[in-house]
């Protein structure tokens, strides 16, 4: 473990985390759909109350089908505290299994099913990345009263650093929220780790010209004194699946289906947003297919397997991906394979406990203050 430079805490890089993860056993590697689905219900049946499944709306069909709960990552972790399950299995992705681990209660153990299941965004602005970074951009602002925001999508020690230093969390809800209330309370604002919601946000506030963006990863880029100027500093992260798509699929998509609707989620480049019908969460973008009338066209701008389920979900309705065969999964979300699945299920029937998620009590207690802190806005 490594103790930050700003914050009172010690932490270490994702990648090193959760090194006690264990792969997939051989023998479940090569399970035909039918028996595995019958195992499946099988270890549930036995387990009955003493679980719940958590399917998160970018997984493919085969978790989602077994899940309790579908939905978006937040909304997931607030159905695992409110159960009254002692085993919680989430179908998504390393964050939002800390996240689940964070609020529910100390008796309920978290299970991420793939030791492979870690988000790329998360892991462009780790703690200790943001720490040093941190450290600069404060140092070359001294008069100001800079607030980080870190967007859920981040790992728990990032959410603590930022309640450490005086910040939050937020959802792609209530970013704009987050941002009036950090302008409250300080001068200016570093965001992290989605540079597109950043600044899709800055853009609903009338804020876009007070953007500037940190890359961490150039050294030819702006210094600390440069974007210390700017009342919006931004984190170069980003969404390998929103940052897909362009403002030419929509145009594509009109020109094919004259009709069509486009809705998009807010991690996508400003020109997408600019050009879509609606921006929103995944929790909108369900809404928007389910409150549609029979017979509407809504192009999807999100990833594939959401695109998919609001198919099945909604028949009466066209949904269409928005960017046509070139629309992929989230390659973190994909390592949730059903066959995982079946092992963990299967395991904790027998008694025992695989890839268990424990956010490090310290860690846990500041980033429920950036929780709790979100909640009251």
């Amino acid at each position: 473990m490594v103790k930050m430079e700003t914050a009172e805490l010690e932490t270490d890089l994702s990648l090193f985390k959760y090194d006690n993860l264990e792969q997939l056993p051989p023998r479940y590697r090569e399970l035909e759909e039918s028996e595995r689905t019958a195992r499946i219900e099988a270890a549930l049946e036995e387990l009955g109350d003493d679980v719940v499944v958590l399917g998160h709306n970018y997984q493919r069909r085969e978790i989602v089908e077994h899940a309790d709960f579908v939905g978006d990552s937040y909304q997931l972790s607030k159905e695992a505290a409110a159960a009254d399950a002692e085993y919680v299995v989430f179908g998504g992705v390393t964050f939002m299994a800390e996240s689940a681990d964070i609020i529910t209660d100390d008796d309920q153990t978290v299970i991420l099913p793939s030791m492979e299941a870690s988000c790329p965004m998360a892991g462009m602005a780790e703690a200790l990345q943001v720490d040093s970074a941190w450290a600069e951009i404060t140092a070359a602002a001294p008069d100001a009263d800079i607030i980080p925001i870190t967007y859920m999508n981040s790992y728990a020690d990032l959410k603590a650093f930022c309640a450490s230093q005086g910040g939050l969390v937020c959802t792609s809800s209530n970013a704009h929220r987050a941002f009036e209330w950090a302008f409250e309370c300080g001068d200016k604002v570093l965001f992290l780790p989605d540079k597109h919601l950043g600044e899709n946000t800055a853009h609903r506030l009338d804020m876009e010209d007070e953007i500037a963006e940190w890359d961490p990863w150039d050294p030819e880029g702006k210094d600390a004194a440069e974007v210390a100027e700017s009342d919006i500093v931004l984190w170069d992260g980003y969404c390998q699946v929103h940052e897909r798509f362009r403002a030419d699929h929509i145009e594509e998509i009109r020109e094919d289906h004259p009709d069509a609707n486009v809705v998009v989620h807010p991690e996508c480049r400003r020109e997408v947003v600019e050009a879509a019908d609606v921006v929103g969460s995944t929790s909108t973008i369900c809404e928007t297919v389910e409150n549609a009338d029979p017979g509407e066209t809504w192009a999807i701008g999100t990833e594939i397997h959401l695109t998919n389920h609001l198919q099945r979900w909604h028949p009466e309705v066209e949904v269409l991906p928005l960017c046509g065969e070139a629309c992929m999964d989230c390659n973190a979300m994909r390592q949730i394979d059903p066959n995982y699945l079946a092992w963990v299920l299967e395991e904790l029937a027998e008694g025992r406990e695989r890839n268990v998620i424990e956010v490090a009590p310290e860690e846990k207690e500041l980033a429920a203050v950036a929780l709790d802190r979100m909640l009251e806005i």
